[in-house]
């Protein structure tokens, strides 16, 4: 996030160079933070995660891969399946599979 901006601001920002892809944002899935979901980089630095997951609509852009990212394309939630994929990110595509117009707030 920079100075600035807000959330979905980041949000909007952050697709647009990861992926080339012009977004709005439609909703709130859900904001995330496990404790136990601890980083630490090979620099040294230590980080909790925590993750804010806005839904979101393709509103322009062209997908391309970014200095950002090694690959970027669309995958349906069947496709993920098979994918080596960190639990919390499980959680988070089980919760938008199952989703019932509350966001997650854990």
């Amino acid at each position: 996030m920079e100075l600035g901006e807000t959330l979905s601001q980041c949000a909007v920002r952050e697709t647009r160079e990861e992926t080339g892809l012009d977004i709005e944002i439609t909703g709130l899935l859900g904001i995330y933070s496990d404790p136990a979901h601890v980083i630490a980089y090979a620099d040294g630095e230590v980080r909790q995660e925590f993750v804010v997951v806005y839904y979101g609509r393709v509103i322009g852009g062209r997908l391309v891969v970014s200095q950002e990212s090694i690959s970027v394309e669309f995958l349906s939630l069947k496709e993920l399946e098979s994918l080596p994929v960190h639990s919390t990110v499980r959680l988070r595509l089980q919760h938008h599979a199952e989703y019932c117009g509350t966001p997650y707030l854990g």
